[in-house]
Parts: C-alpha cells; sequence; structure tokens
C-alpha cells in the first residue's frame, strides 16, 4: 500500500514539473513588447563625442 502511494506521489510530481514550463512560454497574439530608445555616448578616434541611439525592446 506504501509503494502505490509513493509511486502516485512520484507521478502526480512529475506531471505538473512537466506542465509549469509548458505555460511558462505562452504568449497571446496580442503580445507587444515593451521598447525604449538608450543614448550611448562614445568618442570617435579624433575625440569628437558621438551619441548612437539604439532602440531596446523587452
Amino acid at each position: 500500500m506504501r509503494k502505490i502511494v509513493l509511486s502516485a506521489t512520484i507521478a502526480t510530481v512529475a506531471a505538473l514539473s512537466f506542465a509549469a514550463p509548458s505555460q511558462a512560454g505562452y504568449y497571446s497574439y496580442d503580445y507587444q513588447p515593451v521598447c525604449h530608445i538608450k543614448k550611448i555616448k562614445t568618442w570617435d578616434y579624433y575625440g569628437n563625442l558621438v551619441i548612437k541611439k539604439i532602440k531596446v525592446c523587452k
């Protein structure tokens, strides 16, 4: 009897552990990433300031 309960518990835990990651990657069709513009300051070879604008989306 104890072996049956133990095996049923292990089977339940295994089934739930496979179900959780499949729900984690769910996105609806209306998913819109959040984007913002990031400014990066760099200097070129001659010492001039160069500002690059990069679009970063999450």
